[in-house]
């Protein structure tokens, strides 16, 4: 059997062509929405659904959706403008797993040796009082490793 693309595989049947037809849509709701909101958000917002009018967004934290509830007028009025179908928004949230990164996290990093040289220069500076003695100590423990 020979190998098929997957458009012409989606174009064969109708359930498969609505559904196509359906992604499509939801991808340029999706991209319609990044538009209309602050970039820091467009990683954490997602486009679920449209039904009988209204875009269904699922956002992965409270704050996110709380700032695009603060929004939703501003997005409303630009998805209407794209697109005469929408008439409303609800927004949700959605906690998604997030891939942990391996690696060295900001807890585990020491500081950098040039900043180590200005707290010791500090504390070399300071009078004998307790503020010297943390300074002197913190210098110490990062220079042997401990945190």
């Amino acid at each position: 059997m020979p190998a098929q693309k997957i458009g012409d595989l989606l174009l064969q049947s109708s359930e498969l062509r609505a559904l196509s037809r359906r992604a499509q849509y939801l991808a340029e709701l999706q991209r319609a929405v990044l538009e209309a909101i602050p970039r820091p958000l467009a990683s954490a917002t997602r486009v679920k659904s449209l039904r009988s009018g209204t875009v269904l967004i699922a956002a992965d934290n409270a704050a996110v959706a709380a700032k695009l509830r603060q929004l939703a007028p501003r997005v409303l009025e630009h998805l209407q403008k794209r697109d005469g179908q929408v008439t409303g928004i609800r927004i949700e949230v959605q906690v998604t797993m997030q891939q942990i990164r391996p690696g060295k996290t900001s807890r585990n990093q020491g500081l950098d040796t040039r900043i180590l040289s200005d707290f010791q220069r500090l504390a070399d500076r300071l009078k004998e009082s307790p503020l010297k003695h943390a300074v002197t100590r913190l210098v110490q423990r990062h220079k042997r490793g401990e945190k």
